[in-house]
């Protein structure tokens, strides 16, 4: 299983009803956002001239760079097939990859704060909620607590144009499986960021190309040192690396993006 969401460009219209759901859904707070939607255009483009809508949330990637660089030690986590019962049992860290579902998940309760996470997202999806005593990481999840209960994620279901279908991706029988293979669905992805984001977009060409060239990251976010990747490396080469100046000096990556979502000045 691996959850998807398909957004169909031809249908929204930008009233934003998504990124409000789901501001009240989960209480964000106004300074941040889960999902967010940006106009893109007018541009002119090989198919002619574009103006369209940038619909955005977390990706729930294949390769989820923000998951090996989090801070947190390692636990054991039971994790549950919500179709077979199955379980399995795996050591993660506050941030994971569920086996199951696909959904990338951060577990408040042992999130430390580092803000690695973060700064690893090339998308900007992911942002430290500072409103809270102790500054944790946040992002959209695909509401797993309402799909869990059997509902759609809150932005779909908010969505008077129908422009969001959401499902099963490895479900041969799912909308979302048909628009994704029989549909041209794209994912926001280049030669330097392809880390397998399973939000897919579909629409007609001059808009997906718009939407292409304007909204993909082309570099992945270098972020800080991780203290984990700092210790195994002394470790493997016998402290030699203290005499590289960038070990500890690894400054903070460039946090401004253009459209300014989920960064800080």
């Amino acid at each position: 299983m691996q959850y998807a969401m398909v957004i169909d460009l031809n249908r929204c219209v930008g009233c934003h009803a998504c990124a409000v759901a789901c501001r009240a859904e989960w209480g964000v707070p106004t300074e941040y956002h889960r999902s967010w939607l940006h106009r893109q255009g007018p541009a002119m483009t090989p198919n002619g001239m574009s103006y369209t809508y940038f619909p955005g949330l977390c990706n729930q990637c294949d390769n989820p760079v923000c998951v090996p660089v989090c801070e947190a030690d390692p636990e054991e986590k039971v994790f549950t097939d919500p179709k077979t019962g199955k379980t399995v049992t795996m050591e993660v860290l506050a941030t994971y990859k569920h086996p199951f579902t696909g959904a990338v998940l951060i577990d408040q309760d042992r999130c430390i704060g580092c803000e690695m996470c973060v700064e690893a997202c090339p998308y900007g999806a992911r942002y430290m909620d500072y409103t809270l005593d102790e500054p944790k990481a946040d992002k959209c999840t695909f509401c797993m607590e309402r799909v869990e209960h059997g509902e759609v994620p809150a932005c779909v279901k908010t969505c008077l144009a129908g422009a969001r279908i959401f499902g099963d991706l490895h479900d041969k029988k799912s909308e979302v499986y048909d628009l994704v293979h029989n549909k041209g669905g794209i994912r926001l992805t280049s030669p330097e960021v392809d880390i397998g984001p399973n939000v897919y977009y579909i629409g007609n060409p001059r808009d997906l190309h718009l939407l292409k060239e304007t909204c993909t990251p082309h570099k992945m976010n270098a972020g800080r040192t991780s203290r984990r990747a700092m210790l195994t490396g002394l470790h493997r080469q016998g402290g030699n690396l203290l005499a590289g100046a960038g070990l500890f000096g690894a400054g903070l990556v460039d946090l401004t993006s253009s459209d300014g979502h989920n960064r800080r000045s």
